[in-house]
């Protein structure tokens, strides 16, 4: 129940993506009670986003514009199609004429006022007037290939990425009419125009207005040569691992398999790495590749054999609560899942309950199943000293055992030979996480005993607590050891104006951003400064602003050049970082005030990370520096203030009335005092007019307001005249009078 209540807030916030949902219904339906969706709201899905969203929007991609790289989530800001006709344009997604540099900029953003599309129109009409039995081959070969497919594949909202690459066989057949429609367009001209020149002038223009059109706009974001962001990445990868002592990284996904792939396989690089592909070794066959050596990477140690871990075998292997008081050692709970005894089969578990097992399917019986989901990993100290998992100087950190609880429904195959990896490897060989994912199974379930290096997690024996503030921060870091290896890094030519920064090349710089972040702050705090100011002038040297996005995840280096002594280079990083998101506002403000309420989210998330900028140069007292901002701040995020409330939007900047003061701007230091007083007593108004009955009820709130008023007089104390102290005393003895717990007080008086 607390689970899905805690969804339901997530879901009334916005914060839920597509693929959350589709985690959450397929954990939880068992669970649940969902209604069945009707045949209108079937059909309504089928052509809006099915076919409209994920058929129609590719198509017109292809042959009247795009609007970014960006992944298309259902609203108007990103991944629709356009046609560079800013009036058509204005109607579907609001104003075209103050786009921010950065839509502006993006070099997926390509125009071909709708001349491909026409041109193909006419080609259809032309092909059916000529030949219709020509006509439906293509159109059938057209419908095929497209909306054909949108029925078979049955998407589902959201995808994980943009799926326009499976209907390349419909815009192919486009294609073909569009070369039709140009050849009926100069007939036709030709033969109404008798002038020799007719021929060759309406072939140029038809040229120029398809070909040489879309080979222009297309060209900047679809040329990769010269870019070396990709290969410098799985490098970075490898070099985040400890050499020649036979590490064992565990990858995901296919972005941080392949490039390792790569840089092994065709560069020759760090081959001493056993890449292990998690969602692949579920298969035998890969398996079987892991327990062989591979270039200078010795083979995986795990005691399952082929027939045990072969197609059919062992692919799931169940839970049943038997003895969930025991906690068993590891090697005792792979001896058990990998025996083939009767007594370890789910038949038996069947037999002992008093059921029929030939009422089960025969794969059922034959599970293997484990009656206890806790066991322990012990730690050989000296194995992971001698093998450089942790230094000498960590030794009293070193626990002597892992505890690990299992999930209570049962393991996958791949999950049963990550286990069978860590039960035979002794702390012998240093096992990694490329991080790719946070879910528990993927760091076989040990997230709290991670050690961050590079872009890597280490799995070491030293406990480390969950950041309650944010989840996503894992394990620790030594900062010399990851100082070394960040030193390391290739970068390609990441920092080039004249490659297409694509999107999952901006996407990486999530990884770099936030580690190099973490190490800054360990450095800082260990108080070697030159080398923490190092780390964020080489994260911004290598990952320019403008090229790579992402702007909140440079918030913490605007922190540490301050802790660093760097004041300048923080005023130069906040300036740069706020005017992406003013000019971000400055767009969202032109918009109608329906699209507004429609991009609310995303209007709240920009004013947020603004809001977080801000509260950085107060937390350093940057006197000279913070009155400006801080009215710039309101100047540009007060038409949004209908988006939070009054009252939301003024008391958020409570912490802001010091920085004004402070930066030497009373005149609006004053202003906001008189904002915030105002939304306190008029709720303190509206509270007071509820019976005295019902307003027992809101006492804690009432203090709430109350005590927020308080701290304004705490400001009015410290930076204003006693007139408008007294003032204000007077105002808040007014608001608080006509409630009824304050009656006691007042008759006192």
């Amino acid at each position: 129940m607390r689970e899905v209540q805690s969804f339901r807030q997530d879901a009334s916030e916005g914060s839920v993506s597509g693929e959350d949902y589709h985690d959450f219904y397929k954990k939880m339906s068992p669970y649940l009670n969902i209604e069945k969706p009707s045949f209108l709201s079937n059909m309504t899905y089928l052509f809006q986003y099915q076919i409209g969203y994920m058929y129609v929007r590719y198509f017109m991609w292809n042959f009247t514009g795009r609007q970014n790289d960006i992944q298309g989530r259902y609203n108007s800001l990103n991944g629709n199609w356009i046609s560079g006709i800013p009036f058509i344009d204005s109607i579907r997604l609001g104003n075209q004429n103050e786009l921010s540099a950065d839509s502006l900029n993006n070099k997926a953003r390509n125009t071909y006022f709708f001349l491909p599309f026409i041109l193909g129109l006419i080609g259809v009409f032309f092909l059916y007037g000529q030949d219709k039995m020509k006509f439906w081959v293509l159109m059938l070969f057209f419908l095929f290939t497209g909306l054909a497919l949108k029925v078979y594949l049955n998407e589902r909202p959201f995808e994980p990425r943009e799926r326009d690459y499976a209907l390349v066989g419909s815009f192919y057949v486009y294609a073909i009419w569009i070369g039709m429609g140009a050849f009926a367009l100069i007939q036709n001209l030709r033969n109404t125009w008798s002038n020799k020149l007719v021929v060759p002038v309406s072939v140029l223009a038809c040229f120029l207005a398809v070909p040489v059109l879309m080979g222009v706009q297309n060209w900047d974001d679809h040329d990769r040569s010269g870019r070396y962001t990709a290969q410098s990445i799985s490098k970075s990868y490898l070099a985040s691992i400890q050499k020649d002592v036979g590490a064992i990284i565990f990858t995901i996904g296919d972005n941080d398999t392949f490039a390792l792939w790569y840089a092994q396989d065709i560069e020759e690089y760090r081959q001493d790495v056993r890449p292990i592909n998690t969602s692949l070794i579920a298969t035998d066959w890969y398996i079987d590749q892991m327990k062989r050596k591979t270039y200078t990477s010795e083979a995986i140690d795990i005691q399952l054999e082929h027939a045990q871990y072969a197609y059919g075998v062992r692919d799931y292997t169940k839970h049943e609560s038997i003895i969930d008081s025991v906690r068993w050692d590891i090697k005792d709970f792979m001896n058990w899942v990998s025996s083939d005894d009767p007594r370890n089969k789910y038949k038996r578990v069947i037999q002992k309950s008093g059921g029929d097992p030939e009422l089960y399917p025969k794969g059922t019986q034959e599970m293997v199943f484990y009656p206890t989901n806790k066991i322990r990993v012990n730690v050989n100290v000296e194995n992971v000293i001698q093998s450089g998992l942790l230094k000498e100087k960590d030794r009293d950190l070193i626990v002597p055992y892992i505890d690990i609880d299992l999930p209570k429904g049962g393991l996958y195959k791949n999950q049963l030979i990550m286990l069978d990896i860590l039960a035979n490897n002794d702390w012998k060989r240093p096992l990694y996480f490329t991080g790719g994912s946070y879910d528990d199974s993927e760091y076989i379930w040990m997230k709290n005993y991670l050690q961050l290096e590079g872009l890597v997690y280490k799995l070491v024996p030293i406990k480390t607590p969950k950041n309650k503030n944010n989840p996503y921060l894992m394990g620790r870091l030594d900062g010399d050891l990851m100082y070394e290896i960040v030193k390391k890094w290739e970068w390609g030519n990441s920092d080039s104006p004249e490659i297409y920064h694509d999107p999952e090349t901006r996407k990486n710089s999530i990884s770099y951003r936030s580690n190099m972040a973490r190490l800054a702050e360990v450095l800082i705090d260990e108080g070697k400064l030159e080398k923490a100011k190092e780390i964020i002038d080489l994260n911004l040297e290598k990952m320019p602003v403008d090229y790579f996005g992402y702007y909140s995840l440079l918030t913490p280096f605007i922190e540490g050049y301050y802790r660093v002594g760097a004041t300048e280079d923080a005023h130069k990083l906040f300036d740069q970082i706020a005017e992406k998101y003013r000019d971000q506002l400055e767009y969202f403000e032109s918009l109608s005030l329906n699209l507004q309420y429609d991009l609310g989210e995303e209007i709240l998330t920009e004013v947020e990370r603004y809001r977080a900028l801000i509260e950085v140069i107060i937390d350093n007292n940057d006197e000279a520096f913070m009155a400006s901002k801080i009215v710039a701040f309101q100047n540009h995020t007060a038409p949004f203030e209908f988006l939070y409330g009054s009252y939301d939007y003024f008391t958020s900047q409570e912490d802001f009335v010091a920085g004004l003061y402070i930066g030497g701007d009373s005149i609006a230091g004053r202003s906001l005092i008189e904002s915030i007083a105002s939304v306190y007593e008029k709720r303190l108004s509206q509270l007071s007019g509820l019976d005295p009955e019902d307003q027992t009820a809101y006492e804690e709130i009432i203090m709430d307001e109350v005590n927020g008023y308080r701290r304004l007089m705490l400001y009015v104390s410290l930076h204003e005249t006693d007139a408008y102290r007294d003032n204000m005393e007077k105002r808040i003895f007014i608001a608080i009078e006509p409630l009824a717990m304050f009656d006691s007080m007042f008759g006192e008086e």
